[in-house]
């Protein structure tokens, strides 16, 4: 357990890495995947999570919920050492090297993708160079399956190792280094080793030459260097937004083209806390976000791929749209506890997301405004996908009145004004899209009449004569970050007065130091600074012409994660601690967002200083 009386933290044999017992700090990871599954790597060495045979899969690797039986890969020195992390640049190929009295190692990590890009399983790489004297090294694999409830039956054989809890089978190959759970090898400069860890699912095991594995490392660094390459973003914050977009495409799962939310579950909003969630399912929201952070880079390639799973997947609840599916489409999404400590005692541990089954009106709105982005970007819809859509726009005029559980997914439902602002940009854009003719001309007037309808009542019930601001809800004078995202898109736009007052007033009431913004009233007793509102906040200030403040609040913002530069949901304003879920898409879209509506492209302007650039360095 954590919290006030918490034993002092204990330290591992790296000197400079801190684990609380037996965890690592959120912002020591760094994250690999190959758009089937991703794991997290921290700075000391060890894999502590990983999911099979896709990212919402059950783990394999979860020390990171329950340091002692989880699962582990680890390796690392076998004596003290130092360590720093970094991505090889413009990739996500993460790099640790680890420095001893007796010398320096580099460990490059890798989830492969080929150049020939047809491995059907997923495949962890984890290659040793040995750079300076002669390192004593050691690593120890311990999978558990089925999210640490299982132990693998372990089968040796003279070219590797396999554990196997069926259907599923981890085959270990080692070349430099034993070919065993666990041993320890010695690296001198110039040497090097290579483990690689092969995942299959009920299917033949196959296993690769070292030559061809060492080439897929470097196949795999090249296959995120060209898909760097197509980001067209050259201006002041280059090096985060360029990470932020690798980040997000690790997020993207290349089968279905659906985005998940963020590669883990269970890490929590406040250490100790009970606000852990599921996020690696695929929210309307973050695939809207997301695909505009891309269309906004350049990255065109994705959109057409994840607005098709959006489009086929909403039709399983037509006309409904819910909040969240499953990577696979699916409607139904899991809730279920498991019994896991939980991250630094943070607990309850949930595998799922009970929030598919809320009403939350903003679906509309993301699903609509992504639409319209598509067609503005020169794409259209075939009758049979435009027909649905409109009758989605007309379930939306039915119920865009009914009260909902909002933006953040609140158990209590209300009249959120974020909610209304999206229901209004779903029908906007749905009468725009009518008028294009996309969809069904004759029903635009009528859409169009019922966007009329909610901006009156925004107007008339959400604004706080109190506050001088827009409130989180109607008749009410609660404060909400939500409508900075929605102000966006929305009407709001033509009003700059009363945006400004309402931006203002949140940074006043809502401000957590600098930069940073608690997302809604009462937030700040149970969780840190939301990461994206921050953004939203940096957006909204370009987009009312204060562009010097949101250059300003850039800076700082993105000095914020370490060497990795890697964004977690929320961050404890009082230590700079990371704190939820890693990567998560939010943060890292709101990053690309908000660096485009300062300086679209521009480049740099003299003298302005990128706090980020640096902050990615790395060994080649």
């Amino acid at each position: 357990m954590s919290g006030p009386g918490a034993p002092a933290p204990t330290r591992t044999r790296a000197a400079d890495v801190v684990r609380v017992d037996g965890y690592a700090a959120i912002g020591d990871y760094g994250v690999i995947g190959d758009k089937r599954t991703a794991a997290l790597v921290a700075r000391d060495g060890s894999i502590d999570w990983m999911a099979i045979p896709t990212l919402d899969g059950p783990s394999v690797f979860g020390a990171l919920l329950d340091s002692a039986d989880g699962g582990a890969f680890e390796l690392c020195p076998d004596v003290p050492f130092t360590a720093r992390q970094a991505y090889v640049e413009d990739t996500n190929v993460l790099q640790t090297t680890f420095e001893t009295d007796a010398g320096v190692v580099r460990v490059t990590d890798a989830l492969a993708l080929p150049a020939s890009r047809t491995l059907p399983w997923s495949q962890l790489l984890r290659r040793v160079d040995g750079l300076a004297g002669a390192v004593p090294m050691r690593f120890a694999v311990r999978p558990r399956f089925d999210d640490g409830a299982n132990d693998a039956r372990v089968d040796r054989r003279d070219d590797a190792v396999l554990f196997v809890r069926e259907p599923d089978v981890l085959a270990l190959q080692a070349f430099g280094a034993p070919t065993d759970t666990a041993g320890t090898f010695r690296c001198a400069q110039g040497d090097s080793a290579l483990l690689a860890l092969h995942v299959f699912e009920d299917e033949p095991i196959s296993l690769e030459r070292e030559a061809t594995l060492r080439g897929h490392v470097a196949e795999t660094i090249d296959h995120w260097r060209r898909w760097t390459d197509g980001c067209r973003y050259d201006g002041p914050w280059r090096r985060a937004v360029r990470r932020s977009a690798l980040a997000l495409d690790l997020l993207v799962d290349a089968r279905t083209g659906a985005i998940a939310a963020a590669a883990t579950m269970g890490l929590p909003e406040r250490i100790g806390g009970e606000r852990n969630y599921d996020y690696r399912y695929a929210w309307i929201r973050d695939a809207n976000l997301t695909l505009e952070a891309m269309l906004n880079v350049g990255l065109t390639e994705q959109v057409h791929a994840s607005l098709a799973w959006m489009l086929a997947t909403i039709r399983r609840t037509h006309p409904h749209v819910q909040p969240m599916y499953r990577l696979s489409g699916a409607p139904h999404v899991p809730d279920r506890r498991i019994q896991r400590p939980g991250y630094r005692g943070s607990r309850p541990v949930t595998v799922g997301n009970d929030a598919r089954a809320q009403l939350q009106l903003g679906s509309y709105g993301d699903l609509f405004d992504m639409v319209a982005r598509f067609v503005d970007h020169g794409g259209t819809l075939p009758p049979p996908i435009g027909r649905r859509l409109g009758d989605v726009a007309d379930h939306l005029t039915r119920i865009w009145r009914h009260d909902d559980s909002g933006i953040w997914e609140l158990p209590e439902r209300r009249p959120y004004t974020q909610s209304k602002l999206a229901s209004w940009v779903a029908l906007d854009r749905a009468a725009r899209l009518a008028r294009a003719g996309v969809l069904d001309a004759q029903r635009a007037a009528a859409w169009q009449g019922c966007a009329d309808d909610i901006r009156r009542f925004v107007r008339e019930r959400c604004w706080s004569d109190a506050r001088g601001a827009y409130a989180r809800d109607a008749d009410s004078d609660a404060l909400d970050c939500g409508l900075l995202l929605a102000a966006r898109a929305s009407f709001l736009l033509d009003e700059p007065e009363r945006l400004a007052a309402t931006l203002d007033v949140l940074r006043r009431e809502l401000g957590a130091g600098g930069a940073l913004l608690y997302r809604a009233t009462g937030m700040s007793e149970i969780e840190g600074a939301f990461l994206a509102c921050s953004f939203w906040m940096v957006e909204c200030l370009a987009r009312i012409g204060r562009v010097e403040e949101a250059a300003a609040a850039m800076d700082a913002l993105v000095a914020l994660p370490g060497p990795t530069g890697l964004l977690s949901e929320e961050v404890d304003p009082r230590t700079g601690a990371l704190l939820g879920n890693l990567p998560q898409a939010l943060s890292h879209l709101a990053l690309i967002n908000a660096a485009v509506a300062i300086a679209p492209s521009a480049g740099p302007p003299p003298d302005h200083h990128d706090p980020s650039a640096g902050a990615l360095g790395c060994d080649t």
